[in-house]
This record gives structure tokens, C-alpha cells and sequence, in this order.
């Protein structure tokens, strides 16, 4: 009979100290994975290292090619950017659509490069003022500065006040937001260049509200 109780007893302790381990296990932090990265801008890339840039020949190339223009054309336009930024860490070709009346908006979809990272879709959209009234379409070729990984262009970048200019027929402009300077190099702009007083805010899906 003392066996038994003896026996019945260690299977109660057991029992009441597995579930004892279980409530404890339960009341300890789990490892769990890191949060998923949240859209847009989000700090510099864990090693902290910057991002490789381009030269300037690699950019007349990439602009005569993609805009159709000539080599001169092209170095005009880059060489007065690199003077005033230096040299970009991406660019982004594509095409874009806007129209006016004074209040117009502007819609585009392009391609992001960066060394070392994949392509990037990225669409843009704004809304923009001027003493321009009519529409076109056109190619952009924009030049990134200090961006350092690809979601870092999705935010809204407004344009730098008198910086609009013409290149050998191309307008540039620039952008800003923080320290990330866009510099757009559009063909065929003509008078529509007064359009760029604004802002573009870049993202990954389409957006047709342009505000």
C-alpha cells in the first residue's frame, strides 16, 4: 500500500512540475523575428556603407542612349549637374505625361538603378503650377543623389525654388527632400518647364489623385 502511495505521489509531483516548466516557458520572451521594414525612407542600409556612384561618362552614355539624343547633348546637361551635385548613387529612367492650365499634374512610371541592387518600378505623380497651358509627354532621365538604397525614393520630393534651366534643348530641375537631391533631365519639355514649380511624390503602385 506505501508503494503504491509512494508511486501515485512522484506521478503527481511530475505532473504538477511539467506544468509548472510549461506556465514559466509561457511567461518567457520568445525570440521573434525582426519587424518587417516599414515603406519609405527608414535609415542607412545595417553595414552603414554608402552606396557606389556613377561617373559622368556612364551617365552621358545612359542619357544619350535612353533620351535619344547626341553625346554633346548629353554632356552638357550632365556636366552641369555633376558640377552642382557631384556623383549620383542611382537614376531613374522613364516616361512621363502632364498637362495645364495654369494648375496642371504630372503622372510618370520608370525604372530605378543602383549598383549593386535590383531594379526598382517606381511610379510618381504631382501637382504642379505655372504660365504654361497644354499638355505633353516626354522622357526622363533623373540623376539620385545621396540615395542610398532604392525605398528611400518613395516619399514626396517638391522642387528647389530657380532651378529650372535648359541644356542644349533638355530642362533640368532639381529636387529635394532632406538630404536626397533628384535632378530630372526632361527632352522636349519647351515652355512647359514653368510647370515644374511643385512637388512629385514617388511610390510603388499607381496613384491617379496627384495631391
Amino acid at each position: 500500500m506505501d508503494r503504491r502511495r509512494l508511486i501515485a505521489s512522484g506521478l503527481v509531483t511530475l505532473a504538477s512540475t511539467g506544468l509548472a516548466g510549461r506556465a514559466l516557458a509561457q511567461d518567457e520572451p520568445q525570440d521573434q523575428p525582426p519587424p518587417p521594414p516599414q515603406d519609405g525612407y527608414g535609415g542607412p542600409p545595417p553595414s552603414g556603407r554608402k552606396a557606389p556612384t556613377y561617373s559622368a561618362d556612364e551617365m552621358i552614355r545612359a542619357t544619350s542612349d535612353f533620351m535619344g539624343v547626341t553625346a554633346e547633348a548629353a554632356g552638357a546637361a550632365i556636366e552641369r549637374i555633376f558640377r552642382d551635385n557631384g556623383r549620383p548613387t542611382g537614376y531613374l529612367a522613364g516616361e512621363e505625361g502632364s498637362g495645364a492650365l495654369t494648375v496642371g499634374a504630372r503622372y510618370g512610371r520608370g525604372l530605378l538603378y543602383m549598383k549593386e541592387q535590383p531594379q526598382q518600378e517606381v511610379f510618381w505623380q504631382g501637382p504642379s503650377i505655372g504660365f504654361d497651358v497644354g499638355g505633353n509627354a516626354s522622357r526622363v532621365f533623373t540623376l539620385c543623389y545621396n540615395l542610398q538604397y532604392p525605398d528611400a525614393i518613395f516619399r514626396r520630393f517638391p522642387g528647389v525654388e530657380g532651378t529650372a534651366y535648359l541644356v542644349a534643348g533638355l530642362g533640368v530641375n532639381y529636387q529635394r527632400a532632406e538630404d536626397i537631391v533628384l535632378a530630372p533631365i526632361r527632352a522636349g519639355v519647351g515652355l512647359r518647364l514653368g510647370a515644374n514649380l511643385g512637388y512629385l511624390s514617388y511610390s510603388r503602385k499607381r496613384h491617379w489623385l496627384p495631391l
